[in-house]
């Protein structure tokens, strides 16, 4: 089995106890940008992964989602931003870059910027990397959104999950965890063998906290945010209020046109 692995740090703490207390035989875990999960999943090379939310429009006849685990936030997440020279509501027809590491924050901004400030930047696809040349804003999400930015070189600093959560009420699934219909049928025992696997990991990060935390730190050094307080930030169970959230988005990133139209159960 190929297993998908955000190399992220919000999604360390669903990994913890396959890499470090229980591996699974038979998974090899695959690292990567969310982009390019998304894709490996779309060309079938990976049977299981996290993948952007907005990324199951495009896979969802082929591929199922878990009905238990979500990377999401309620209002702040802080590894979500967009950085500007300007006021977001100056952004009119001026150059936004999109970072090509993930698609759902790429949507959830251009839903945000067309329908509640009623501006039309020019988007371009860019590095993760935190960067402002030749741009006037930039989205930048994961660990890149927890490093150190100069307040000099980035006079405005937005936190995307806020934004969204004050101008439609609803929480953001930022990435669900999707496996590929065919590796469902063919090996249902290591299906649930990996997902009781994360659900083992957020028992951990409940009694064992501290050790999570200092792994993680170890894993992901150059991050400057607490990261005891971004596990409190992100939502791992995907709840019915979150799944609720996830039809919002489908359903106005739809009604948009930057996703096909989609449904889940």
């Amino acid at each position: 089995m190929k297993l998908g692995y955000i190399n992220y740090l919000n999604c360390f703490p669903l990994y913890y106890y396959m890499t470090e207390k229980s591996p699974i035989p038979g998974v090899e875990i695959v690292s990567g940008y969310p982009g390019e999960l998304n894709e490996m999943m779309r060309k079938g090379e990976l049977d299981m992964s996290p993948i952007s939310s907005a990324a199951y429009a495009d896979i969802h006849d082929d591929a199922v989602l878990s009905p238990d685990f979500c990377l999401a936030s309620v209002g702040y997440v802080r590894s979500v931003i967009l950085i500007s020279r300007l006021p977001i509501e100056n952004l009119d027809h001026k150059n936004v870059g999109l970072s090509r590491a993930s698609q759902t924050s790429a949507v959830l901004l251009k839903c945000l910027l067309k329908k509640y400030y009623r501006i039309a930047p020019i988007y371009h696809t860019v590095s993760p990397e935190p960067c402002l040349d030749g741009l006037d804003a930039a989205l930048i999400i994961g660990n890149e959104a927890m490093m150190n930015l100069s307040p000099d070189a980035v006079p405005y600093i937005y936190d995307l999950g806020d934004l969204w959560f004050r101008k439609t009420g609803y929480p953001v699934v930022f990435a669900v965890f999707a496996a590929r219909k065919s590796f469902m049928e063919a090996q249902p025992e290591l299906l649930k063998a990996v997902t009781d696997s994360y659900g083992q990991s957020l028992q951990c990060l409940d009694t064992e906290r501290d050790i999570v935390i200092r792994k993680a730190r170890e894993k992901y050094p150059d991050i400057s945010y607490d990261i005891a307080a971004y596990f409190r930030l992100i939502k791992y169970g995907f709840t019915a209020e979150l799944k609720d959230a996830l039809r919002f988005y489908f359903s106005l990133a739809a009604e948009s046109g930057f996703l096909k139209a989609v449904k889940i159960d």
